[in-house]
């Protein structure tokens, strides 16, 4: 009945004008309403529904590694588009009855082609060209989009972000380390022994394969996530490429049908984590190579939605960050006292060399640009960001988790609304 009298009400104004801006104010909050209810339930729709759309989707063919690739190194980002969802799982789901590892058979570690090219096991020829395509922003991917650029007295950092039609947000990062190594470098980001000493979301790491001629690794991770979320396993297949004093190293998930799956930790499907570290030229300007730069290009699919993991992202990304120089300096100090290195610091040491005439192969077939933007205006994004605010508060209405949760959803919601013209 108040609806009803609520629409005679309007009926009764004295021009149409004013009936139809009546109208337009009444309809406008309930089809927001709608559209955020839509996309959260979609979003948080239960494990039957996710089950039968992986059942539905068996016999399509899994995308391409070169199709959806792209740990910074602030390592695991997660990533809501805000009017697209996907299930990468499900592809992961049809094969992870195929064989785990298939590590390609022994080479030797020269300058050939044949080591580069080959497709077998589960980092490929097809990665490093991808990763190349990456560093020389030739993948034809969308545009990049800066999100920040911070620096120390020993360390700078840059970083920028991109929302492809289809997959979870990308992301893309620049820093340069002073007075480092490009193989110091390497033999600490591969290092998981030492990995788990700083990094704090890190809580088990455990090599489950490796093939000591190429260098190729699969490994386990578990990384731990706020209270209100599980945490989250990965297993990934990783090897590095070398050209010069440039290293190209990719690290990717792989289907592994070694480990089962688990209801916790939740496995993380899609993920694309990778390097390119190489010698460049010190900000002091003297002209000598003592410094190590690091490309990183990142995305991963972690099950929750897009547009708040980006929320995550940007309020977390520099705390991580910064925390990486100072475990680096501890890492150089051991290495320059004589401590024996670990196992998969001496694992990082095979590489698979690079030949010239393979690099500039891959130097001319990348003919598709990508370009930088700066930030968009904080305008454009108002949409998004109403989304997610209204999309917190119905999540944290349909939780029955106790106030903690609630308190925390709320208030990731209202620090968006107030921070948002500086996101």
């Amino acid at each position: 009945m108040a609806l009803l009298s609520t629409l005679l009400e309007i009926l009764r104004r004295p021009t149409m004008v004013d009936v139809l801006s009546e109208l337009m104010m009444f309809i406008a909050p309930l089809w927001v309403a709608v559209i955020v209810g839509v996309l959260v339930g979609w979003a948080w729709k239960p494990r039957w529904a996710k089950i039968l759309g992986c059942s539905e989707s068996k016999d399509a063919s899994p995308a391409s590694p070169t199709a959806t690739s792209l740990s910074t190194c602030f390592p695991s980002i997660p990533s809501l588009n805000a009017l697209k969802f996907q299930l990468p799982s499900c592809v992961s789901w049809t094969t992870d009855d195929k064989e785990g590892l298939s590590l390609p058979p022994a080479a030797t570690k020269s300058d050939s082609s044949s080591s580069q090219l080959d497709s077998s096991g589960p980092v490929s020829g097809e990665d490093l060209e991808h990763l190349y395509r990456l560093v020389e922003e030739r993948d034809g991917g969308p545009a990049w989009i800066q999100m920040m650029d911070r620096s120390t007295a020993t360390m700078g950092y840059q970083a920028w972000r991109r929302d492809p039609e289809t997959g979870p947000p990308q992301y893309r990062s620049r820093t340069l380390f002073e007075d480092a190594t490009p193989e110091l470098v390497r033999d600490f980001f591969w290092d998981d022994e030492y990995r788990l000493k700083w990094d704090d979301m890190l809580i088990h790491a455990e090599t489950l394969e490796e093939c000591p001629t190429t260098g190729t690794m699969m490994v386990q991770w578990v990384r731990k996530f706020p209270f209100f979320c599980s945490d989250r396993e990965y297993i990934i297949g990783r090897r590095i490429w070398e050209s010069g004093r440039s290293y190209y190293c990719v690290t990717k998930g792989v289907p592994c049908s070694s480990v089962p799956r688990r209801n916790k930790p939740r496995r993380v499907d899609l993920f694309y984590s990778s390097w390119c570290i190489r010698a460049v030229e010190s900000k002091r300007g003297d002209g000598q190579l003592t410094a190590c730069e690091v490309l990183l290009f990142h995305h991963e699919d972690m099950g929750i939605p897009w547009e708040i993991a980006k929320l995550g992202v940007r309020q977390g990304m520099w705390g991580a960050v910064k925390k990486i120089d100072p475990a680096l300096r501890v890492y150089q100090k051991q290495r320059a006292s004589g401590a024996p290195l670990s196992h998969c610091a001496r694992m990082a040491q095979i590489n698979n060399k690079v030949s010239v005439d393979y690099q500039r192969c891959l130097e001319s077939s990348t003919d598709n640009s990508s370009e930088v933007e700066k930030p968009k205006n904080p305008k454009e994004r108002n949409v998004p960001k109403l989304l997610v605010v209204g999309g917190a508060i119905l999540l944290a209405c349909s939780l029955d988790r106790g106030l903690l949760t609630k308190a925390v959803i709320f208030g990731v919601a209202r620090r968006f609304a107030r921070n948002g013209r500086r996101l």
